[in-house]
Parts: structure tokens; C-alpha cells; sequence
């Protein structure tokens, strides 16, 4: 009976454990779901990384469909030269080398700007301003050393006026800018005093505008067409009549020469009769005046 007892025992132990134990395991996931959604809500909550380095957690893909960013363009500006030059040129006639300067004019897309002509008793002088492309000037150059006359003098010069140029844009830009600021507050401006005062602000700015866009204009001038200033010059030879003069012909020469000189004295002298008048006069009253001081 004792051996059939204990056996029984040890069942209803046994069984008893194993019912804890379902009991245990039937709960266990009731509390483990809860806190499964307490830690997904808190996953979700949790905040989400900075932007950077979510940048470089992102696919290529992603990176790619984005529009990339390019930077402001700044304007650049072109150099800015200034070329000039100066030539004499030593010629056999005039006319025929002004006509061969007209072609050599034509053929490098130039123009005179100004001509003068001086004829003296020794020589004939041709002196042009010429404007000329930029880019044929050398070329206009060469012409005239090769084929036009002797070159007795040539000089050339490069002026680089970029920062010139630069600095003026700025300012110009700039003081457009002002101008609508000041526009604008002209608009909303609400008494007497403050319109006065905005429109003489505006009218300087527009000033100093027209200024400075008639210096680029000038610059660009310069820089567009250069300019040449050319002199031809041609010795007079002297005949045979004139050179071979005689001692006789020089010493009348003199002569004449020496009358003429009297003459212009004494002409010079008459035409001073005003004067030779007054001395008279200022000479009796001087001596009346004189003799009234002696008398006692």
C-alpha cells in the first residue's frame, strides 16, 4: 500500500508543476506582446538621425534623383587692352603715298579720323589719325613699314585697362542697385522734405550713372578700334635758282632788308603821336609850377 503511495505522490507533484508551468508559459506572452508595443512605439518616437548622415546612409539612387546645386555664376570680364602707336615715314610724293595709305585703309577695315596738311619752304608734312580694328592693327602697321616710304620714327604702345574697367562696372552696378532702393522709398515717401531729399540723392545717382557708362563706353571705344597717329613726310629740294645765290643778290638782300626794319621803327614811333603831345604840355606846366616855388 506504502509502494502504491508514494508512486501517487510523485504524479500529483509532477502534475501540479507541469500545470504551473503552462500557467506560466499562457501569461508569459500577454506581457511580452505589451512590451513588444511599448518598444515599437518607442522605436517609432526615437528621433531620426541628423541630416548628414542620413545623406550618406541613402542609396545612390536616392543621391542622384536629387537636382545638384551649382554655384551663382559670377561674370567674368574680358582683358582689356588699349593699343596705340605712332609713325613717321619719309616719302618721295605726297599724293602718291596718301593714295597708297587710302588702300592699305580699305583693305584693314580703318578710317581716318583726322587729316592735316602743312606745306612749308622745307618740307610737305601729312599728319592722319587713323582708327583701326583691334585685331588689324598690326597688321596695319606692317603695311605701312613695307611699302608706303622710309620709316623714320615708330613707336607702339599696349595699355591694360581691365581693373579700370572692372572697378567701374562694380561701382556702376552698384549704384543701379541704389537708385531703385531710392526710387522705391520715393514712392512711400510721405513728407515734402524726404521727396526733396530722395530726388537729389537720385539725381546725383543718375549723374554719377551717366559718368560712368560714358568711361566704359570710352574704354570700349579704345579697346574695339586703336589708333594710329601717322605723319608723311616728304624734303623739299631746293632749285638750282635758289641754292646758287651770289654775294651781290644776298647784300641787297640785306639792304632791303635793313630799310624795312627802319621803316617799322619809324612808324612804330608816329603811331605814338599821342604821346609825343603830352610831353610839351607836361613839360610848361612843370616849369610854371617851378618858378611859383623861387618867386620870394
Amino acid at each position: 500500500m506504502i509502494k502504491l503511495f508514494l508512486p501517487l505522490c510523485i504524479l500529483f507533484l509532477m502534475s501540479g508543476c507541469k500545470k504551473s508551468e503552462l500557467e506560466a508559459v499562457n501569461s508569459s506572452p500577454t506581457v511580452s506582446a505589451d512590451k513588444a508595443v511599448e518598444v515599437a512605439a518607442y522605436e517609432v518616437e526615437a528621433p531620426t538621425p541628423p541630416k548628414e548622415i542620413s545623406q550618406k546612409l541613402l542609396p545612390d539612387v536616392n543621391q542622384s534623383a536629387q537636382p545638384p546645386i551649382t554655384p551663382k555664376k559670377i561674370d567674368t570680364i574680358a582683358k582689356k587692352i588699349i593699343k596705340n602707336g605712332n609713325m613717321k615715314i619719309q616719302v618721295g610724293d605726297i599724293k602718291k603715298a596718301q593714295t597708297q595709305v587710302g588702300d592699305i585703309l580699305k583693305k584693314n577695315n580703318a578710317y581716318i579720323q583726322s587729316e592735316q596738311f602743312q606745306n612749308t619752304d622745307v618740307d610737305d608734312n601729312l599728319d592722319l589719325v587713323i582708327r583701326v580694328p583691334h585685331k588689324n592693327f598690326d597688321a596695319l602697321v606692317n603695311s605701312f613699314s613695307d611699302g608706303v616710304g622710309s620709316v623714320l620714327s615708330k613707336n607702339i604702345s599696349s595699355d591694360d585697362v581691365t581693373e579700370e574697367y572692372t572697378d567701374v562696372s562694380i561701382k556702376l552696378a552698384n549704384k543701379k542697385i541704389y537708385l531703385e532702393k531710392y526710387r522705391d522709398m520715393l514712392r512711400s515717401a510721405s513728407t515734402t522734405k524726404d521727396m526733396i531729399e530722395i530726388q537729389e540723392t537720385i539725381r546725383e545717382l543718375e549723374d554719377e550713372i551717366d559718368l560712368a557708362e560714358g568711361r566704359l563706353r570710352l574704354i570700349d571705344d579704345r579697346v574695339n578700334y586703336s589708333t594710329l597717329n601717322l605723319s608723311l613726310y616728304k624734303e623739299k629740294v631746293r632749285s638750282s635758282a635758289t641754292s646758287k645765290i651770289g654775294f651781290g643778290s644776298r647784300f641787297a638782300d640785306s639792304v632791303t632788308q635793313g630799310w624795312n626794319s627802319f621803316m617799322s621803327f619809324l612808324l612804330g614811333i608816329i603811331s605814338l603821336w599821342p604821346f609825343l603831345l603830352i610831353i610839351p604840355i607836361l613839360i610848361f606846366l612843370w616849369r610854371k609850377w617851378k618858378s611859383g616855388r623861387t618867386k620870394p
